[in-house]
């Protein structure tokens, strides 16, 4: 059965060519804000953060043991020396090592001037105040050097970067507390039909329940996004027309659900080109063709299909790489890779298709995949029952067990 795209009068655009015009139409949001390290998760890094001091700051033991000068140590010979005291983190030693002497040290504690390697409590034997080095002992090791982490006055992190928890704790560990981020995005986003049911109410013959507006709030949620859920507009022409304008005077983003496919009731090409401008419509993509963006005033658009699978990946693949970008942060390429599909796929040449899969890894390390069930564009089941999408390129005419296949992990998306 040929693909629909066949009967489109002209050729569908491209995910590659709808990418690249998105990346052409957006710009960053401007406006920053301070914030305290401990609010500052998830946002994007407007400034970049240079140390303050050097990591670590002062000399210190890699591991528990005993802290003493290579100078004190006879070549292929065992060695006593002298135990004049202890480092604790956080309580130095106070004396001066001299020649012939060693202390206890603990991990993270500071090593005295003199000494230059630390030997694993292990390794030693310790007679009251006497420690007995073994023949084979190695110096000049197991201790962190000052700056060995970071120089004093290093770049720390490089704006833009979308902060995650490793960087608060490497800032936190150079004593910052307040930073320079990139403001939130302001996203509006709504569900359109006469069809949907508000959870909690029974449901009438012909009504379904809008499962979409939950998922796009899930998929919204991002310290670094200020969301505002605007409900259910019913599919009243001048309704919505008024609803996106009303949304687009203090929104960066505008995003719905439905009716921008081409039955009667389907407005939302119709009124973006009313009120606003349509960069493009329909893609060559399975499932999610009809989506729209464009641009009302200052604010971007995106119209996504109605089905609930279509909107969850023209969300993944389309929408979030277009609020990363607005958000100031830098864009990077969706991990993809090989895998050996043990089932057999169907498929029509003509779209590129995201079908959902179960990725899998034997013990020699190779990746297989098989399909996650039934792949229609309403079938969230195996959507939520996969862990991959299988991406076939718009010339695959199908797949059978054995071929390999690019897929992309559901981990990192959703």
């Amino acid at each position: 059965m040929p693909d629909s795209c066949s009967q489109e009068s002209r050729p569908l655009l491209s995910i590659e060519n709808a990418l690249d015009s998105i990346k052409v139409a957006i710009q960053p949001v401007s406006g920053t804000e301070k914030l305290t390290l401990k609010n500052a998760l998830g946002r994007v890094l407007a400034e970049s953060v240079y140390a303050p001091i050097n990591i670590p700051r002062d000399r210190n033991a890699a591991m528990d043991g005993y802290a003493f000068s290579s100078r004190d140590r006879v070549d292929g010979q065992a060695f006593m020396l002298a135990l004049v005291g202890t480092s604790w983190a956080g309580r130095p030693f106070q004396g001066q090592l001299q020649a012939g002497q060693c202390i206890r040290i603990f991990t993270g504690a500071v090593v005295p001037e003199r000494a230059d390697s630390v030997i694993m409590q292990e390794q030693v034997q310790v007679q009251e105040q006497n420690v007995y080095f073994p023949a084979d002992t190695r110096v000049l090791q197991n201790i962190r050097e000052i700056g060995e982490d970071v120089k004093q006055d290093a770049c720390l992190i490089a704006e833009p970067k979308k902060l995650t928890a490793v960087d608060l704790g490497l800032l936190a560990s150079a004593g910052v507390d307040r930073l320079a981020v990139k403001r939130q995005v302001k996203i509006a986003h709504f569900s359109t039909g006469d069809e949907l049911t508000a959870l909690g109410r029974p449901l009438e013959p012909g009504k379904i329940y809008d499962s979409n507006r939950i998922m796009l709030g899930g998929l919204l949620t991002d310290s670094g996004y200020s969301v505002t859920d605007l409900g259910v507009i019913p599919d009243n022409k001048q309704l919505l027309e008024d609803s996106f304008i009303d949304a687009s005077k203090n929104h960066d983003v505008i995003i719905t659900t439905g009716g921008a496919s081409v039955g009667e009731a389907d407005y939302v090409k119709e009124i973006l080109q009313n009120c606003g401008k349509v960069n493009f419509w329909k893609m060559a993509i399975k499932p999610g063709k009809p989506l729209a963006f464009g641009k009302i005033g200052g604010c971007y658009f995106f119209g996504l299909p109605g089905n609930p699978v279509a909107v969850v990946v023209t969300y993944q693949q389309i929408v979030a790489p277009a609020l990363r970008q607005l958000s100031g942060d830098a864009l990077v390429k969706p991990l993809r890779f090989s895998a050996i599909c043990s089932s057999a796929l169907k498929k029509a040449p003509g779209r590129q298709e995201y079908q959902r899969g179960i990725l899998s890894q034997d013990e020699r390390g190779e990746f297989f995949v098989a399909t996650a069930g039934r792949q229609g564009s309403n079938i969230l089941s195996s959507l939520s029952q996969g862990s991959c999408y299988i991406i076939l390129p718009k010339a695959c005419s199908g797949v059978l067990p054995g071929d390999k296949v690019t897929v992309e992990p559901f981990s990192l998306l959703i």
